[in-house]
């Protein structure tokens, strides 16, 4: 018998590990391991699913419904957990583009696109098309610059006939959250640049954009910061107390006259540039024009200035009282009014009077052009139409109790504005009265008319809004303390100052208060903005002070590269010192302030602005009279 052959391993020591599987050929498949009671169908579940393959609908329907009817709440919620997923759809890939901007122009909220535009691919195709954000544009009135008919010349049929579809009224107002536009900007940008070259992408990024994408964006972030924000810049006009007696924003300048015959231009940052010196006393009526400024003061003459050099072109006279108002119908073409009863028109090419409309029994004191038609407010309470080319009157608007003060003209409609507390408006081509609008309590001194909307302000210290349509108050705002001696208004908003120091902007189509801009003053005599900038002309600490508010938006990335670039190269250059008080950047240069006399503050604040106003007028004006008599 063979011997067995012996253990090499001691008793003590583990037995060998059973030796591996052979791994799979890719002719088997791999093992799969499961409990016995795993591998076995319940013939049950088996035949339910031969049942639901094999029988109609209806039948189907009636069988799941009777299976339903038998759960038990837990595992009700784990089959709608199960069955909500498969019956979700997007609805924007199964539509139309048509349909799909159509569902997408009843969004309003700028917010919405942005979160929308994160949920997929295709919405985010859709929201950053164009056509989109000019519906969004049109909801917020944020109206182009240019006509938005043009942009239609080469659209698809889907966007001429969202172009044809009805506008939509006025959202609310835009939030302060500029976080959500600048997501918009990060999703736009990475679906058209990510698959372009860099070089090419950085080309691109350097051209301006005109979509109406960029253009909501302006906009939105310009609301925004008119509402909280902008950047403020303060400037000291003079260190003593003065009166600002007029004050012109164009897109070119900042045009301010005192009434220490000075006349001072500045750039839109509030940069001083010259000082027009030439008239003889205090600077009452302005009125710019491009390049082109004309003035006229207590000294009775009527100046003509190009800004771009600071030269006097014209010194026109003829007038024997002080020049109360200027307005221009054209380049060529200024027309003024005085206390010597009289308005002439002048040629501004030649420096010559072309006519004088005589008529007035009394100080002229304010005046509108529409067209070849001036009308023209006085002192004898009585509003006149005149033509300008033949200088004839046309109508006589008699009605008013006493003086008048204000006055607008659209070529539609006149509205004045009186002592005797009323607003009248008249109808320019007849010369009825069409309504008197009651509520103030005190002189009616700041009047605006824009489409069908009239904006008044009183020394009563409110500003009223109202309908041309119904002639009802639309809103009554408490503005001030005391009166308004400044009102200015758009689509948007009512900017208000008053002698109480303060200047607020209220929502025209609410009426609501938005802000008060900058920090109280004595006093603040004259304010003007456009869309992007303000101006307030205000006296704080015995000072006069300018104040510039810029709402633009700040510049992106390569914009602001290329400014830090720029601005390195200025200071190498021309280096100069700024020192930050507060929000006020200040000038440490006091070199150019210019001295004027001081005012009573007291008593300039006991009367109403254009009481106060006229009062130093006058007082301008008889002083002239002693100079002369004693000379």
């Amino acid at each position: 018998m063979p011997q067995p052959i012996p253990n090499p391993l001691l008793p003590s020591a583990p037995a060998s590990p059973p030796t591996p599987a052979p791994s799979p050929t890719p002719h088997q498949k791999p093992a799969v391991w499961h409990e016995q009671n795993e591998e076995l169908e319940d013939p049950i579940l088996r035949d339910a699913r031969l049942v639901l393959n094999n029988t109609n609908r209806p039948a189907r329907e009636s069988f799941l419904t009777s299976l339903v009817d038998q759960l038990d709440n837990q595992t009700l919620s784990f089959l709608h957990r199960l069955v909500s997923p498969k019956l979700k759809k997007d609805p924007f890939k199964v539509l139309p583009n048509e349909l799909c901007l159509r569902v997408i122009s009843f969004f309003n909220d700028p917010k919405t696109f942005v979160r929308a535009s994160s949920v997929s691919r295709r919405w985010r195709e859709l929201l950053n098309d164009d056509q989109a954000w000019r519906i969004l544009c049109e909801k917020h009135e944020y109206r182009r610059l240019s006509s938005d008919s043009s942009s239609w010349a080469g659209s698809t049929p889907i966007q001429a006939s969202i172009a044809h579809w009805p506008s939509f009224p006025r959202s609310t107002s835009p939030t302060r959250d500029l976080e959500h536009m600048r997501s918009i900007d990060e999703y736009t940008a990475d679906s058209r640049t990510s698959a372009e070259p860099a070089p090419e992408r950085r080309a691109k990024r350097a051209r301006p954009k005109s979509t109406h994408r960029s253009h909501f964006k302006h906009r939105y972030m310009v609301e925004s910061a008119w509402r909280k924000g902008g950047r403020m810049k303060a400037k000291h006009i003079t260190p003593d107390q003065g009166v600002v007696t007029s004050l012109h924003l164009t897109k070119k300048y900042i045009v301010v006259a005192l009434d220490n015959a000075k006349i001072h231009i500045f750039d839109t940052q509030g940069e001083h540039l010259r000082t027009l010196q030439g008239h003889m006393m205090g600077v009452w009526a302005m009125v710019p024009w491009d390049d082109i400024l004309v003035s006229g003061g207590c000294d009775r003459d009527v100046r003509v200035w190009n800004m771009a050099t600071g030269a006097s072109v014209h010194a026109l006279q003829g007038h024997t009282s002080t020049v109360r108002c200027l307005k221009m119908a054209n380049a060529d073409t200024a027309i003024s009014g005085s206390r010597d009863t009289t308005l002439r028109v002048w040629d501004l090419k030649t420096g010559t009077c072309k006519s004088v409309l005589i008529g007035h029994q009394a100080s002229v004191r304010c005046l509108e052009i529409y067209g070849d038609m001036v009308v023209s407010g006085s002192y004898d309470t009585t509003a006149k139409l005149w033509c300008i080319e033949t200088g004839q009157c046309l109508r006589t608007l008699q009605g008013h109790f006493s003086q008048i003060y204000a006055i607008a003209f659209d070529g539609k409609r006149v509205a004045t504005g009186s002592l005797d507390t009323s607003v009248r408006i008249w109808n320019p081509y007849d010369g009825t009265c069409l309504a008197i609008l009651q509520g103030h309590t005190s002189l009616v001194g700041q009047l605006q008319m824009r489409n069908s909307t009239l904006v008044t302000g009183g020394s009563d210290g409110s500003v009223r809004v109202w309908s041309l349509n119904t002639y009802e108050p639309i809103h009554r705002l408490a503005a001030h303390d005391n009166s308004v001696t400044s009102l200015q208004f758009d689509d948007l908003r009512v900017v208000s100052g008053g002698s109480d120091g303060r200047v607020k902007i209220w929502d025209v189509s609410t009426g609501t208060l938005v802000r008060e801009l900058s920090q109280p003053a004595e006093a603040v005599w004259r304010v003007a903005f456009e869309s992007e900038r303000c101006v307030v002309m205000a006296s704080r600490s015995g000072r006069t002070i300018m104040e510039v508010w810029d709402f633009t938006p700040p510049p992106d990335d390569d914009e602001r590269r290329g400014i830090r670039d720029l601005a390195m190269t200025t200071e190498a250059v021309m280096p100069h010192k700024k020192t930050l008080v507060g929000d006020m950047a200040m000038d440490d240069d006091d070199d150019n302030m210019m001295d004027l006399p001081p005012v009573d503050l007291d008593v300039s604040l006991s009367l109403g602005n254009e009481e106060m106003m006229d009062a130093y007028a006058e007082y301008d004006d008889d002083a002239m009279k002693e100079e002369e008599h004693d000379a």
